[in-house]
């Protein structure tokens, strides 16, 4: 079955069975809290959380209940837990649809600070998301997958790591018989011959200062993470990376292709001139995909004139190179950051710690991937 006819079928349900089904028990629905309904159907949360019940003691609040709420509160594009919890109170549709009867159901704010902490650690939203892809996109022959970065802010301080001592010695030729310690391999090199697993371990994740060039070319600065995303056509987001703001976009991208490879199948890699390198081209090529990236001129100084050349000739025969056609798809990507921060949380993160920051990020991602996939047939 094809991905159009899954969520044909899947939205079907949903619009003329579960939406009037739920509308006799808990009211009429408005428009956000179809959207919470439509996310909460499509992810099935459920099938993740795990319910302790302990033999001995007061048992712990409704997790299921809890997962669904911040799930809410990226849907709501609520700031803080607080304001989400008053939410919840007077919003009787909303806390019905989260699991709530009567108002003095919900926990206190500390219960849902725990919980949250258990859904870091567990990684529950990325699982949700990763399951997601897969039920709708493994069958699915994807065209582009755009690779980006975002800058996330982050109401902490950077992590200050040490700095290792190298040897010192003159600059210049080494002297006859000198022998100088060779270089560590750089982190793309070694990739290549390294796990999924390993790759991602490898990478830094701590609260660091990044900087960047904007679009009018001025340098800008922020405390927090980068969060690194690889888009399907249709704006849905396949796989996605939190890592350190000062990491540069290119030392991500190697193990980001390789979670996305196992997830869908695509037949090109776009990206823009931050992820020029060989090492990032051997590897999209091993993926048995074509990459198509932006030159820069001072990666690869001398590409930069053999494609004006051929670009020149295409002018001239009336015709636009097809590279160029294709990279016009990478705005995707820019498109499905600029929702996750205006819409759906990615710029009032609240939490600290990058499992935290990452599991917050993850409930807003979650709903915007069901909001995209409900698009193909909406």
């Amino acid at each position: 079955m094809s991905l159009r006819q899954t969520l044909s079928s899947c939205w079907s349900n949903i619009q003329h069975d579960l939406f009037p089904w739920l509308e006799e028990r808990v009211g009429a629905l408005g428009a956000v809290h179809q959207d919470l309904v439509k996310v909460l159907e499509m992810a099935r949360l459920e099938a993740f959380v795990r319910h302790c019940h302990g033999a001995v003691g007061r048992p712990p609040a409704e997790r299921a209940a809890l997962a669904r709420a911040f799930v809410a509160k990226a849907v709501f594009n609520v700031a803080t837990t607080a304001m989400l919890i008053e939410y919840v109170k007077t919003d009787k549709i909303l806390r019905r649809l989260c699991g709530w009867e009567r108002a003095n159901e919900i926990p206190s704010e500390a219960t849902f600070s725990r919980a949250f902490a258990e859904f870091a650690a567990s990684a529950l939203p990325s699982k949700v998301h990763e399951a997601l892809i897969t039920r709708t996109h493994k069958d699915r022959l994807v065209g582009h997958i755009s690779r980006d970065s975002t800058a996330i802010e982050a109401r902490e301080k950077p992590v200050k790591l040490a700095v290792p001592e190298t040897p010192k010695h003159k600059p210049g030729r080494p002297r006859k018989g000198e022998q100088r310690p060779q270089k560590d391999p750089h982190r793309l090199e070694q990739q290549l011959g390294m796990s999924l697993q390993a790759m991602l371990d490898a990478l830094p994740r701590h609260c660091a200062v990044g900087i960047k060039r904007n679009a009018k070319g001025q340098q800008e600065s922020w405390i927090g993470y980068k969060l690194h995303l690889d888009v399907a056509d249709g704006g849905i987001p396949v796989s996605c990376l939190l890592t350190s703001a000062s990491l540069h976009d290119s030392q991500a991208a190697i193990p980001l292709a390789s979670m996305t490879a196992t997830r869908t199948t695509n037949l090109y890699d776009v990206m823009d001139s931050a992820y020029d390198a060989p090492q990032i081209r051997a590897h999209s090529r091993s993926l048995g995909h074509v990459p198509i990236i932006d030159i820069n001129p001072r990666a690869t100084p001398g590409r930069k004139e053999e494609l004006k050349a051929e670009k020149k000739r295409c002018q001239r025969l009336g015709h636009r190179p097809a590279e160029q056609i294709r990279y016009n798809e990478r705005t995707t990507v820019e498109r499905v950051n600029g929702r996750i921060k205006d819409e759906f949380g990615g710029r009032t993160v609240r939490v600290r710690g990058n499992a935290k920051v990452m599991c917050h990020l993850m409930f807003g991602i979650v709903a915007l991937t069901v909001d995209q996939c409900l698009r193909f047939v909406t």
